[in-house]
């Protein structure tokens, strides 16, 4: 794949250098093209209405009843003991428009219908709903399938000329309803008639109370701003300019990337079925989710940030300070987290279908001037509010590729890795980072567990993994690189270049830290058991 970098300008920080953000990121040649956000020479900072055909749901194809989602949780352990199907990735993608679609909501309950908005060049298409998790290494399970159902091409998309949304006005081509679907992740397949094309539409099943679980976050928000379906994302447009992003981006439309799955099967999948093989007791919602409940996370053991969680609303904010503040630990399993600002808005479809974020023209948003915070970086003026508050770290800058340096092995969360002081974990660090930077805000007790030197555009700094402890007992961890889910499944030696050359033993390392810190966040306020003994003296010097 081509690795090409361009540095981006400063301040604002985009630009043709970040065009290539996500292909980098993700080694995925279907990313190839997409923007991202600002670079090293910015990173420092300073201090339902339509009707249509309805399909139900048979019966799970194992036979067994499905696990329920109720008020005393889900059974993980359950359902993972379920027959897997490992037949569910994409296969035979087919042309770009052979068929594609889009679900009218980002998640529903257990139980709860949502709409299926199709389109596609065959006179056919099957829908298959798989699971996401752990099924004995098959990662899915097949929940329903549709009987065949008639195809169309829906009409073209349009842009709106103010904000260069790309919206499709697509008719709903069936409803599916999720009768017997247990609580999760799921990826529904969509099969064109004679092989002609597959694609995906992502789901989720959340969960309606998150009171003694470990809640797995999807940061959808962050997957719709790097869609560029239609041309246009939230880092440029065809012209591949930064001038001509979109300022709001519409969840009317498929993903372009990775077959229609979003960011899901990169960041996110590989955590989520380590959790399930665990059988820790797990919730499930979506960033939208999170910021519309205000008492999503209330009792929550733990809430996971995945692997990148870049897009947050301040309500998403304050809903997880909150739950931080009440004792719910917080574990943030990627980088870059918690760094622009947006507003969720209505589309036509439904509420919180509309991501807008203007960044460095804020000032020209009817929501700012109507009083809304602006849709800037949080540690931005107008309104800064650095993430390192609820962080404990700040992002640093992009782009590196750097080995991961253990400095603190006797910390219970590196427990059972054999890691020493010094020993380096090969391109564990990348493509975004984060560090302790007391320039910000910064909570204190901080830990420092491991601090790696990296060389960003040619300036000197350090990534960290980080852990902080509060008066409610809650922990906060940081891994502190944007690479560690996408590590959990590193194997071999590396040398084939897959997965940015991470090797097994970088996969065996998250493996056992991410497993000791489930667990740990699992049994309540980490903060008691294990406090945070304040290192960043030894580790940065100072106060």
């Amino acid at each position: 794949m081509d690795q090409e970098h361009i540095a981006g300008p400063a301040g604002d920080g985009e630009g043709a250098g970040r065009r290539r953000f996500l292909a980098i990121a993700t080694g995925a040649a279907t990313a190839a093209g997409l923007g991202a956000v600002a670079g090293c020479a910015g990173g420092d900072g300073g201090a339902d209405g339509q009707g249509g055909e309805r399909t139900g749901g048979p019966a799970a194809p194992d036979g067994k009843p499905s696990a329920s989602a109720g008020a005393h949780g889900f059974d993980v352990k359950a359902e993972n003991a379920k027959q897997g199907h490992a037949d569910w990735p994409v296969t035979k993608a087919g042309p770009a428009r052979a068929i594609e679609g889009f679900a009218d909501k980002v998640s529903v309950l257990p139980g709860e219908s949502f709409g299926l908005h199709v389109s596609t060049t065959a006179p056919r298409f099957t829908v298959s709903a798989y699971r996401m998790g752990w099924y004995g290494g098959a990662r899915a399970r097949l929940v329903w399938r549709s009987e065949a159902l008639p195809g169309a091409r829906q009409p073209e998309h349009t842009v709106d000329p103010g904000t260069r949304m790309v919206r499709t006005r697509w008719a709903r081509t069936t409803t599916v309803e999720t009768k017997d679907w247990p609580e999760g992740c799921y990826l529904l397949r969509l099969d064109a008639q004679g092989g002609e094309g597959q694609r995906f539409v992502p789901v989720t099943v959340r969960s309606a109370a998150t009171a003694g679980r470990t809640v797995a976050v999807n940061a959808v928000a962050t997957w719709q701003a790097y869609n560029r379906w239609g041309g246009y994302g939230s880092y440029d447009g065809p012209t591949g300019g930064y001038a001509s992003r979109s300022l709001s981006v519409s969840f009317d439309r498929p993903y372009e990337y990775d077959d229609g799955a979003g960011l899901f099967l990169v960041y996110e999948a590989p955590l989520i079925a380590l959790a399930e093989r665990l059988g820790i007791p797990l919730a499930y919602a979506t960033t939208t989710d999170v910021a519309r409940e205000k008492r999503l996370l209330e009792g929550a053991a733990a809430v996971l940030s995945l692997g990148h969680d870049e897009y947050w609303s301040p309500e998403q904010r304050a809903h997880f300070t909150a739950a931080r503040d009440a004792g719910t630990n917080i574990a943030i399993l990627g980088a870059n987290c918690c760094f622009r600002r947006i507003r969720l808005e209505a589309s036509d479809l439904g509420p919180d279908r509309t991501l807008v974020c203007y960044k460095s023209s804020y000032d020209q948003d009817p929501g700012f001037k109507r009083g809304h915070p602006a849709t800037v970086d949080f540690r931005s003026a107008p309104g800064a509010d650095p993430e390192s508050s609820l962080l404990g770290v700040i992002y640093d800058g992009y782009p590196v590729d750097a080995p991961y340096v253990v400095t603190h092995p006797g910390h219970w969360l590196f427990e059972g890795t054999g890691a020493r002081s010094g020993d380096r974990f090969e391109h564990l660090v990348g493509v975004e980072y984060d560090k302790v930077n007391t320039g910000f805000p910064t909570p204190r007790p901080i830990e420092i567990l491991a601090h790696s030197p990296v060389v960003c555009e040619g300036r000197p700094s350090h990534q960290d993994t980080a852990y902080y402890t509060v008066a409610s007992g809650a922990g906060v961890f940081a891994t502190g690189t944007m690479r560690w889910v996408e590590a959990l499944d590193a194997t071999g030696d590396g040398r084939s270049g897959v997965n940015h050359g991470l090797d097994a033993r970088s996969g065996a390392l998250t493996t056992r830290v991410t497993e000791n810190l489930l667990r740990a966040f699992a049994a309540g306020p980490a903060g008691r058991s294990h406090p945070a003994q304040d290192n960043l003296k030894a580790v940065y010097g100072g106060s």
